[in-house]
């Protein structure tokens, strides 16, 4: 069962529509990105399903339909940083999170450890490095031990060093159990921490896939023989490839599903043509997401 399903949601803001008729489910236990330029609907899509936005027409339903404040106590997120007092220790300032909340009062100590700040429990927030402060923002939201967690371009405005320790974070609690949903415009992170992909610009779902199936399908094999034009003649026949591009003097292959660089080894030299070089190349979420975004 998903733990969250979209259905046919659209919503906008005046002429401008924020969203478009989107669809797709969340699996449970997945690290589910929602990838798209700045504007592109993905902080009015959290908001709408997080029940702060109203959505003009479509529906979702948690947990397989959960009632909705049933649904919400068993979600955690992060749609902006809390306004954490700064004289204040992360402690305390998890303490009154936890009263507004009504949820992890005794928490506290857990998701602190959690996000790696036991040791700076005591210290104040303002003298927490920016990564140390969006960490204690996740912690925050994890009070209560929530099922999902919902967090919006967590990384935004962070250090490489930053980055890195969220990135670690995101992993660590995906590998807990935790079932986590991220907007983000940084493809590189998602890529790297992400199962689930949803591309989204000007608020139409473009793309939503597994990652591993998204990079799969990015996989070339770049061919080269001594004689090109032969080369190109006989590969051009083989079945199985679904576009043939030249490129600085080599052959991009992208294969079907199933095709790969000893089946196109094998069959050029059946066919009298022995390559002097063969390379699988992979390409990145980025190059898919750029693809995508160009062509709209």
């Amino acid at each position: 069962m998903p733990v969250l399903s979209i259905q046919s949601i659209s919503k906008s803001y005046g002429r401008v529509q924020a969203l478009k008729n989107v669809n797709f489910e969340v699996p449970a236990g997945s690290v589910y990105g929602i990838l798209g330029p700045n504007g592109s609907g993905k902080t009015t899509l959290l908001a709408t399903v997080l029940n702060v936005l109203l959505a003009d027409s479509g529906s979702y339903s948690w947990f397989g339909g959960l009632p909705p404040a049933e649904a919400r106590r068993r979600i955690g997120s992060l749609l902006e940083t809390p306004n954490f007092y700064h004289y204040m220790s992360a402690y305390d300032n998890l303490g009154i999170t936890a009263a507004i909340r009504q949820r992890g009062e005794g928490d506290r100590l857990r998701v602190l450890e959690q996000v790696g700040l036991l040791q700076r429990k005591d210290s104040k927030f303002q003298t927490f490095s920016l990564g140390m402060k969006q960490r204690l923002a996740i912690g925050a939201a994890l009070l209560g031990r929530p099922d999902v967690l919902v967090l919006d371009e967590p990384t935004n405005g962070l250090d490489p060093v930053g980055i890195a320790e969220i990135r670690e974070l995101i992993k660590v609690l995906n590998k807990q159990g935790t079932t986590i949903i991220i907007a983000s415009h940084q493809l590189d992170e998602i890529e790297k921490v992400c199962t689930h992909v949803a591309i989204l610009k000007h608020g139409t779902l473009l793309l939503n896939r597994p990652v591993d199936e998204v990079m799969r399908s990015e996989e070339q094999v770049e061919v080269m023989a001594a004689d090109m034009a032969e080369l190109k003649k006989v590969i051009s026949e083989m079945p199985g490839l679904t576009t043939i591009k030249a490129s600085e003097g080599v052959l991009l292959l992208t294969c079907e599903h199933g095709i790969g660089a000893a089946d196109i080894n094998e069959y050029c030299i059946k066919n009298g043509v022995v390559l002097s070089q063969l390379m699988l190349r992979k390409r990145s979420l980025e190059s898919k997401f750029m693809e995508l975004t160009n062509a709209q």
